[in-house]
């Protein structure tokens, strides 16, 4: 193989160069040329937005696919370009066992009948699930990651090139101080200004770069936006399937479905009694009254006293003051 050594030399000695440069910096040492403030904002900008993006992908794909194996075998296909084989759901293979042990036990039989039937919309309610991931993947966490890996990537990259320059310009600069003849000096000085027209160029380029992260913003948003839209639509296909496993159910053993209570806690109001939002905090003088938080809710009802009413948060009940309260109804 046929080696360019002074090239290898060259380049081994500007790197040293370059991190004795960095270190007298750091000792206070070497001048250092500053970028201007909107350029550093931009900058700080831009590393928030690449921290950031990293963990919220990182989050959100634990969450679409918690096995962490999974997760690790999908990113391999995908870098390699092979299309993933088929995998069912954990909500899947359960309804699959569901099913296999209600034909072993009997379809005939209660327990054995309900099983297959609970496998069945199990099965179900994991194809569903397995879409969600799907679609959630494609609208918002492969396109998080592929800004990160081209549009960051770039970034990054150029705002390495524009140190590199930085660490250029200012050795340049330290040479044209330390220039002692005239015939040197000429020199250095044409070499300080070609690197100070690089560093401006490459500062430009670089600084395009950040501000075009305002619309990976907005497109994030876009992308933030659908997989809302998903999630909402992915939980009530399961509330709609489970509604309905739950009538199928009761329709085969005789037993009417559980009604579902979930919006029916003890702070709805009765006859005798108001909602009110509060419109202060408000600490508790004794047992005999409730603390309050600013905003939230709570159920009220008139007592013989003109300053407070009978205050009611879930299963607690106590005096509150009404100058502290907003009638809603």
């Amino acid at each position: 193989m046929d080696f360019n050594m002074k090239k290898i030399v060259k380049d081994a000695g500007a790197a040293l160069s370059r991190v004795v440069q960095l270190t007298e910096e750091k000792l206070g040492t070497s001048e250092k040329t500053e970028l201007d403030g909107h350029f550093e904002n931009l900058w700080e900008r831009a590393e928030n937005t690449k921290s950031f993006t990293e963990k919220i992908v990182r989050n959100a794909e634990a969450v679409l696919i918690p096995n962490p194996g999974n997760r690790i075998e999908d990113y391999i296909y995908e870098k390699i370009e092979k299309k993933r084989p088929s995998r069912l759901s954990n909500l899947e293979y359960l309804g699959i066992e569901m099913v296999e042990a209600g034909n072993a036990f009997g379809p005939g039989t209660a327990y054995g009948n309900s099983l297959i039937k609970v496998g069945q919309w199990e099965q179900k309610l994991g194809q569903t699930d397995r879409d969600f991931i799907g679609s959630a993947g494609m609208c918002f966490t492969q396109p998080l990651r592929k800004f990160l890996e081209t549009e960051m990537r770039t970034i990054m990259k150029e705002k390495n090139l524009l140190e590199t320059k930085r660490l250029d310009l200012d050795a340049c600069k330290n040479r044209v101080r330390k220039a002692r003849s005239m015939l040197g000096q000429p020199s250095a000085e044409r070499d300080l200004r070609i690197a100070q027209s690089e560093f401006d160029r490459q500062a430009e380029i670089t600084k395009l770069l950040l501000e075009g992260i305002s619309s990976s913003h907005a497109a994030h948003l876009r992308c933030l936006h659908e997989f809302v839209d998903t999630q909402a639509r992915f939980y009530s296909q399961c509330t709609t399937i489970m509604t309905d496993l739950q009538r199928e159910l009761a329709s085969l053993s005789g037993v009417p479905p559980t009604p579902n209570n979930s919006m029916q806690t003890d702070d709805s109001p009765t006859e005798d009694m108001m909602k009110a939002r509060v419109l202060y905090d408000y600490e508790a003088k004794d047992s005999t009254e409730l603390s309050l938080t600013a905003n939230e809710v709570i159920l009220i009802k008139d007592i013989s006293n003109e300053d407070y009413v009978m205050g009611k948060q879930g299963s607690k009940q106590g005096k509150v003051p009404r100058a502290f309260l907003e009638v809603l109804s």
